[in-house]
């Protein structure tokens, strides 16, 4: 299942501040959907998004195949 979570949340999983994630969100640089006035983000997209910014290639991660 791909579980919502709130900014706060994604504040956590990506151990960033919530005025990051908030600004980030409003400037479209991380996938969210607003529900009323509320951020709401796909753990899956958050994911997929995570994978596709990586800095390192996965091949020049010990361990990582």
């Amino acid at each position: 299942m791909n579980r919502l979570m709130t900014l706060e949340e994604v504040a956590n999983y990506l151990s960033l501040s919530k005025d990051t994630i908030y600004r980030m969100a409003n400037a479209g640089k991380i996938p969210a959907s607003k529900v009323g006035s509320q951020w709401r983000f796909r753990k899956g997209d958050v994911d997929q998004w995570l994978d596709k910014n990586m800095n390192v290639r996965r091949d020049d991660i010990p361990n990582s195949k």
